[in-house]
């Protein structure tokens, strides 16, 4: 995914952060725990100041575009810049100043969320020689459109370049997997998928040969993507298509994923508030409808169809409003819904909730900078290509490249001795998945995904004991 690779060694990173919102922290959290000396610039004293008295981090008040301020938050013997701010124009200033002020080996992050700034995003990230821009509202309307287009999914993942998905869902008593061990589910005519991670009871297990599956279960599975829709009818699940989709609010997330559904065949229509904004909507989106009005109205969402659409998607700027959509939704309509909830403070009540599939757009930046930030710090023998966390964080979805010969090339899989409480999900070779058998070996130029209870692996060969 990002063609970089680095001699170094399991050393930690030296990176700074600018920007303390809600990405910001959720970075500073992350890279932190994974043993990286961190230096967090933003211009809110109190935001600074909370920060270090939760995490271990230099903070620094000031401009991040500032020169003095980017010295003094190490900038000249730093690995990694990312630039978080609310303004896209100061995050790609920032990062211009700190790639000129930095070393050559600096890489620097942009989170960018203007459209126009997006369409220009490969532009932009070779002439400002940028190591990525991330649109947190792009990649959480992928993530959605992915799960409309498997609505009996709570989430869908992708890996391997878009050729395998890692799908989550409950199983239900009509599953043909329930009270059926893996190796017995193994056995039958089935599309080919593995089973990676099982959540019972609050606990998170990888599931081997023989454990058998219960009602209620909250399965992961990995297959490749041509054949999601009939390994799903392949368990007793049905996979309707999403026809329309009803949206409520008009902001840059709406507009990628009506852009995206779109495109897919699906009908859009979207409820705005705003009288302008629905106008520029109309001129931008012409192909969907747009209705002026509040979409927490019961009355304009019934005429608006809610109670027949295939989806119905809340997409408000707050979290407590598209939660209570959802479960109006819920009540009044079959519709696949989908919920998009920026913080993270509530995630143990909403679990509560069962509100169907719950998108966390902020989750999604963070796993692709940590991604990244893991493929810096590996030694050269293997690349973190992806990171997805399931269950709460609780397992991780790992994609490897492997570059070179190591202890775990050429090795029957039988042969390593690998830890416990991990599964190899698939080996990418080529066009093929292959989901491995103990004679299968890793080669150099795979991609590999292992999906673990264990955090931090930054190597392929961290699998091993």
């Amino acid at each position: 995914m990002f063609g970089m690779k680095s001699s170094t060694a399991k050393r930690p990173l030296h990176i700074v952060i600018v920007g303390a919102g809600k990405v910001g922290t959720t970075l500073v959290e992350q890279l932190s725990k994974e043993g990286n000396e961190i230096s967090l610039i933003d211009s809110d004293a109190a935001k600074v100041d909370e920060i270090n008295n939760l995490y271990d981090v230099l903070g620094i008040v000031g401009n991040g575009a500032s020169t003095t301020v980017l010295k003094e938050a190490g900038i000249q013997e730093s690995d990694l810049f990312i630039a978080v701010t609310e303004s896209d124009e100061l995050n790609l200033l920032c990062c211009t100043v700190a790639t000129m002020t930095g070393t050559k080996d600096l890489s620097a992050i942009a989170r960018v969320r203007t459209p126009d700034y997006s369409r220009d995003s490969a532009y932009l990230r070779d002439k400002l020689g940028l190591a990525m821009i991330i649109n947190p509202e792009l990649e959480a309307s992928n993530e959605i459109a992915r799960i409309l287009n498997l609505p009996a999914a709570l989430e869908v993942n992708s890996f391997a370049h878009g050729t395998a998905e890692l799908i989550k869902l409950k199983l239900k008593d009509c599953s043909s997997l329930t009270g059926k061990s893996v190796i017995e589910f193994s056995q039958e005519k089935h599309p080919r998928m593995l089973f990676c991670a099982v959540e019972r009871n609050g606990e998170v297990v990888i599931p081997y040969g023989s454990f058998r599956f219960e009602e209620s279960d909250v399965v992961s599975f990995v297959c490749p993507k041509r054949s999601a829709a009939n390994c799903l009818r392949s368990l007793g699940i049905a996979t309707n298509q999403t026809r329309d989709c009803l949206i409520v609010g008009g902001g840059k997330a709406s507009y990628y994923l009506a852009k995206r559904l779109l495109a897919d065949g699906i009908d859009v229509k979207i409820i705005e508030w705003n009288r302008e904004r629905c106008e520029e909507l109309t001129d931008l989106i012409p192909e969907a409808i747009i209705i002026n009005g509040d979409g927490t109205d019961a009355e304009i969402l019934k005429e608006a169809g809610i109670d027949s659409v295939d989806a119905f998607i809340p997409l408000t700027g707050i979290d407590e409003e598209n939660v209570l959509l959802t479960l109006h939704a819920k009540q009044v309509s079959n519709a696949k819904v989908v919920t998009k909830v920026n913080r993270f403070s509530f995630k143990n009540v909403i679990n509560t909730l069962e509100l169907d599939s719950v998108v966390f757009p902020r989750l999604i930046t963070s796993e692709a900078i940590i991604a990244y930030a893991r493929a810096k710090r590996a030694s050269i023998d293997s690349n973190v290509e992806t990171i997805s966390h399931i269950f709460d964080e609780r397992a991780e979805a790992i994609e490897f490249h492997v570059g070179s010969e190591s202890a775990i090339t050429s090795t029957p899989l039988m042969n390593l001795e690998m830890k416990k409480n991990l599964m190899i999900a698939f080996i990418s070779r080529g066009k093929d998945i292959i989901f491995p058998s103990g004679s299968d070996t890793i080669e150099v130029g795979d991609n590999v995904m292992v999906v673990t209870t264990e955090t931090g692996f930054t190597n392929i060969q961290d699998i091993l004991v």
